[in-house]
C-alpha cells in the first residue's frame, strides 16, 4: 500500500476509514507542525500509537495512567533498564503488583488518546510503510477503529465550532480587571493551570499551545472555557525578540499534591503583581 500524502488533501479520518476497510498491517507516520506520530495497523486494528519522543516505555505509561508513583517509576528504569515491556509486564503481573486487565487498560488508553489528538491535526505530511510493526518486545494491542472514528469526528465537529469563536491562535490573552475575580475560588483543572501559567500579552495562543504539548481543539476548549468564565480576554500579541523567553517554559511538575500547590502559589502571586 503505496500511500503518503498531505492533510490537507487527505484527513485523519480518511486514512483510517481506508486502513480499516482494507484491513492493512504497517505503520502510519504523520509529521506534523510541532511533533511526528508513529501508529501501527494490525489487519487494520490499532496496534501501538506513539507521539514523537514521548517515553512510550511500559513505566511510564502506567506512570502516567497512575497505576505506579513517580518514585516507583525512577526505581524501575534504575533497576531494568534494559528489560523490554513484555517482560516488565510479566515481573508486575507475578509479583501480584499489577493485573494483566491494569496493564492492558492502560496501554489501551495511551494508545487511543495519542491516535484522537491526530484528528485535529491539519497540517502535516504523512506516509504509510507496509507491513512495520513495533519490535518484539513492546505490547501491542488489537483496538477496532470504528469508534474511535466515530469518536474523531466528533472532535472535529467541536473543533469547527471553537474555530468560529477563535479563528486565530495568533492573539494574546491578559487576565481581566474584572474586581472580585479570585483564581483561588475558581476550579480549574491541571491541564487550565498550565495555559493559565502563561497568560501574557507576549505569549501567543499557539506558543502556549506548543509549550503545554496541546493541540489546536485543546487550547482553544481550555481558553474558551477561560473566556466564559470572565478570567481572561483576547488581546493583541506584543511583538518583543524573543517572543518567549526560553526558561519560561519548563515542565512544570505539577502530578504531585504539595508541587501542585506550590504551583497555585506561584501562579496567584504573579496575577496579584500585575
Amino acid at each position: 500500500m503505496a500511500l503518503k500524502g498531505n492533510l490537507r488533501d487527505f484527513t485523519i479520518t480518511q486514512l483510517l476509514n481506508l486502513i480499516n476497510l482494507a484491513h492493512k498491517t504497517g505503520t502510519l507516520i504523520i509529521e506534523g507542525p510541532s511533533d511526528t506520530a508513529f501508529v501501527s495497523f494490525r489487519d487494520g486494528k490499532l496496534a501501538f500509537s506513539q507521539m514523537g519522543k514521548t517515553d512510550n516505555g511500559l513505566a511510564a505509561i502506567l506512570y502516567r495512567a497512575k497505576k505506579i508513583s513517580r518514585s516507583q517509576l525512577k526505581t524501575i528504569k534504575a533497576r531494568a533498564p534494559h528489560m523490554s515491556d513484555k517482560e516488565l509486564g510479566l515481573l508486575l503481573i507475578n509479583a501480584n503488583y499489577l493485573s494483566q486487565e491494569d496493564i492492558l487498560a492502560s496501554i489501551q488508553s495511551e494508545f487511543v488518546t495519542t491516535l484522537n489528538r491526530l484528528f485535529t491535526w491539519v497540517e502535516g505530511l504523512f506516509r504509510f510503510e507496509s507491513d512495520v510493526l513495533p519490535p518484539d518486545g513492546k505490547i501491542t494491542m488489537r483496538i477496532a477503529l470504528e469508534n474511535i472514528i466515530i469518536e474523531g469526528s466528533r472532535q472535529l465537529r467541536e473543533l469547527e465550532q471553537l474555530q468560529d469563536e477563535l479563528p486565530s491562535l495568533d492573539i494574546a490573552l491578559k487576565f481581566t480587571d474584572r474586581p472580585g475575580t479570585n483564581l483561588k475560588n475558581v476550579n480549574l483543572s491541571v491541564e487550565e493551570w498550565r495555559v493559565v501559567s502563561y497568560i501574557s500579552p507576549k505569549n501567543t495562543l499557539r506558543q502556549i499551545a506548543r509549550t503545554a504539548k496541546l493541540s489546536d481543539l485543546e487550547i482553544r476548549r481550555v481558553v474558551y472555557g477561560l473566556l466564559q468564565a470572565g478570567l481572561v480576554e483576547l488581546v493583541r500579541a506584543e511583538i518583543v525578540q524573543p517572543q518567549v523567553p526560553p526558561r519560561q517554559f519548563t515542565t512544570l511538575p505539577i502530578e504531585e499534591k504539595e508541587e501542585q500547590r506550590s504551583l497555585v502559589n506561584r501562579i496567584i502571586h504573579r496575577i496579584r503583581s500585575l
